[in-house]
């Protein structure tokens, strides 16, 4: 299979891509499933329209600063090419951590317990992921090596991993099984560390086929903060969930 044309529309002769034509849907998905269930989270609705006004443009200026940081060498000196993002080039890690300052910031603000918020965005974050990561196909992108499986598909005359549709399914998994977990958290926090970590299980494993992946010297960066997450998460895990028992969780 090879990736269709990359542009989806032309509108007063610029060309439209469908890479941002699909992220700019799982944001809206996102936003408005999130705003669904804010009540769930004791946060207002109208909140989370606020939270996206400033979440949506400094999510997308970190993933692609993420994005430019560890691919410098082909930016060095050239800022038509650091500021056009339409051909792709956003790193999702950025963007989640770009996420997580205006989180704490807004949380502080807004007297709302960032945990709260976290457990409610996550679960949409993931299909967010699940519906972006098509865009990579179309930009004949962020694939992985030689492979015969009859799933392969055609970059540059050659069968590759298509290791977008790999994360897309996960990430679509995640988000079924976090949205029903939330029926069920046990404490404040329990759904953020619970993605941190399956997520990062997934993009470990993911990321050994990809032949584009972000480097760290000789590691890839993707894996190298992956596991950070991993332990990171299992100990606030552990944390979280001791507090609760102790009468500090979820009221």
């Amino acid at each position: 299979m090879k990736a269709p044309d990359p542009v989806a529309f032309t509108a007063f002769g610029i060309d439209v891509m469908w890479y941002g034509v699909l992220i700019g849907v799982g944001f809206c998905l996102a936003i408005l499933l999130s705003y669904r269930r804010a009540p769930e989270f004791d946060i207002k609705k109208d909140y989370i329209l606020d939270f996206a006004l400033f979440l949506i443009p400094i999510s997308i200026i970190c993933a692609r600063a993420y994005y430019v940081i560890f691919s410098w060498d082909n930016y060095r000196g050239d800022i038509s090419a650091i500021l056009n993002i339409r051909g792709g080039g956003l790193a999702i890690h950025g963007g989640i951590i770009g996420g997580i300052i205006v989180a704490i910031i807004f949380c502080y603000y807004r007297k709302i317990n960032f945990f709260n918020l976290a457990d409610l965005i996550f679960p949409s974050v993931a299909l967010a992921q699940s519906i972006g990561r098509w865009g990579n196909f179309f930009n004949s992108e962020a694939h992985g090596g030689p492979t015969n499986l009859p799933w392969a598909i055609e970059v540059n005359g050659q069968m590759v991993h298509p290791t977008f549709l790999y994360e897309s399914l996960w990430c679509f998994a995640l988000f079924i099984f976090l949205s029903r977990m939330t029926k069920h958290r046990k404490f404040r926090g329990q759904i953020t560390c619970l993605y941190g970590i399956l997520y990062s299980i997934e993009r470990l494993l993911v990321e050994q086929l990809r032949t584009d992946s972000l480097m760290i010297g000789p590691f890839k960066q993707a894996q190298v903060l992956s596991l950070c997450v991993i332990v990171t998460c299992i100990v606030l895990y552990v944390i979280l969930n001791k507090n609760q028992k102790t009468g500090n969780g979820v009221n």
